[in-house]
């Protein structure tokens, strides 16, 4: 093969960067016979003019989705790295909102962006990819909310997790320091979720499965702007219901209104005798000002009949007795003046332990005032047992005198409790972990829940173990 040697006036006067670039073989095949080829040389000197341009995919349905395909697997990508893993005991309780049967199972719990996996051991996660169809339990971190919990199970540090999806899950381990690392790690991953557009590949995932390839592309082309032929009926439809079915909210919500503007008010319900003074829900003060007495009646009730009954029974004040009874017994109590726990329905003495912690739980200010939970935390913080007494004796004797007498008689009523420890088996210590919690705590909460509760724990055991120091009348 030869190389061109034409030299006309416009390829002398090319600049050196295209003289260099030099003349580009190329082969072709004769057409007029099909055993000889014939190599020829053409000159292929790119000009100024000319623009090297990119073959141009003319079905725009695969480069929509090659698009697509790209963007899940790299956000799929992100979204499966590990954080954090290992063993905690698991307890699923509620499903899409329905209550379920509590059962603890060991798991291999791993953490990622936005979610948790639930496997049966540490070996399992690398094995999934070899079983096709396989799909492990799992959490979606998107708007789920998590909590320190004392009252779902008797076991101590116990957190749960509540998904937007109504899902409930209780996750435990006896070794303090693993389970506040795993609370803060998956706090942490639920706080790093965009708040504004949480759970967005999660709708992108649900659209891609219920949507056509068609309705796809109306969602992913954005240079079709118009709806396809073969959808506007459909559309129409949707839109048509859209508003009719925003007729109908505004109708209810009309309704509604004149219905809560007519409704009498409360005042005027309690004057004519139809809603009597409530005790569950009432500030201390109030209460004890209605009964006049500086201990409520209901409160000395439910001491009564748990001394009388239940100082023997295993677990009492971690048990919970059944929801409905205690409910039962809370409209009873608001209702009617003359309680007798000694009735058959009451029989069972956790529901009766049950009411009352309810009764301290929805105090709108618990025993320990708001304006005292800073001081009592300094307090129980003194690494000097018997300045830290003293202070914590200091503080009681301020306190109001419904909130120092009605805490008089309930911790002397946990010190019987404690006392008959080795029949229950409820320590000062499983008594400051049920109580803590129920009987103070800040006015508003912090990040630093876990060691607030840890602090709660510690003042209530304190004061049950020093009960005679810090409740006696005499001065130090």
């Amino acid at each position: 093969m030869q190389r061109s040697t034409t030299s006309d006036t416009s390829s002398e006067k090319l600049n050196p960067s295209h003289q260099s670039t030099g003349a580009v073989q190329m082969r072709i095949k004769n057409a007029n016979s099909h055993h000889d080829r014939l190599s020829q040389s053409k000159s292929m000197i790119l000009s100024e003019n000319v623009k090297i341009t990119e073959p141009i995919s003319r079905h725009r349905r695969n480069h929509s989705q090659h698009n697509l395909i790209l963007t899940d697997i790299i956000s799929s990508q992100e979204q499966t790295v590990v954080e954090k893993e290992g063993y905690l005991l698991k307890a699923k309780i509620a499903d899409g909102g329905k209550k379920l049967r509590k059962n603890w199972s060991t798991s291999w719990l791993v953490l990622t962006a936005r979610k948790i996996e639930f496997y049966k051991e540490s070996k399992q996660p690398a094995l999934v990819s070899l079983k096709p169809g396989y799909k492990p339990e799992w959490v979606d971190l998107c708007g789920a909310c998590i909590e320190w919990t004392t009252e779902k199970s008797s076991r101590k540090n116990v957190f749960q997790i509540t998904t937007v999806s109504g899902n409930e899950f209780l996750l435990q381990s006896d070794i303090d320091f693993i389970i506040l690392d795993w609370f803060h790690a998956i706090k942490n991953a639920i706080d790093r979720l965009p708040k504004e557009q949480r759970c967005t590949s999660r709708n992108l995932e649900l659209k891609l499965r219920r949507s056509s390839s068609s309705e796809l592309l109306s969602t992913f082309d954005t240079e079709s702007k118009e709806p396809k032929t073969e959808h506007r009926k459909s559309l129409i439809f949707r839109l048509n219901y859209s508003t009719s079915d925003t007729t109908d909210k505004n109708r209810v919500k009309s309704r509604l209104k004149k219905f809560i503007s007519r409704r009498p008010s409360l005042k005027t319900l309690q004057e004519k005798g139809l809603i009597k003074d409530q005790i569950f829900g009432s500030s201390l003060e109030l209460v004890c000002a209605h009964e006049n007495s500086t201990v409520p009646r209901f409160v000395r009730l439910c001491i009564g009949a748990v001394e009388k009954r239940g100082l023997d029974v295993d677990g009492i004040y971690r048990v919970s007795g059944n929801l409905a009874t205690i409910q039962k017994l809370r409209f009873v109590v608001n209702q009617e003046e003359k309680l007798n726990l000694d009735d058959s329905q009451w029989e069972d003495i956790h529901v009766v332990t049950g009411a009352l912690k309810m009764f301290f739980r929805e105090l709108p200010e618990p025993l320990f005032p708001y304006s005292f939970f800073e001081q009592f935390v300094e307090a129980i913080k003194n690494q000097n047992n018997t300045i830290r007494v003293k202070a914590i004796k200091g503080l009681v004797k301020k306190l109001p005198k419904p909130n120092h007498d009605t805490m008089k008689i309930l911790f002397e009523h946990l010190n019987k409790i404690a006392a008959k420890e080795s029949v229950n088996l409820m320590s000062t210590q499983s008594l400051g972990i049920v109580f803590g919690p129920t009987l103070l705590r800040p006015e508003k909460e912090t990040g630093n829940m876990a060691v607030h509760m840890l602090y709660q724990n510690q003042i209530v055991e304190l004061m049950l173990s020093e009960y005679s120091k810090i409740f006696s009348s005499e001065e130090d």
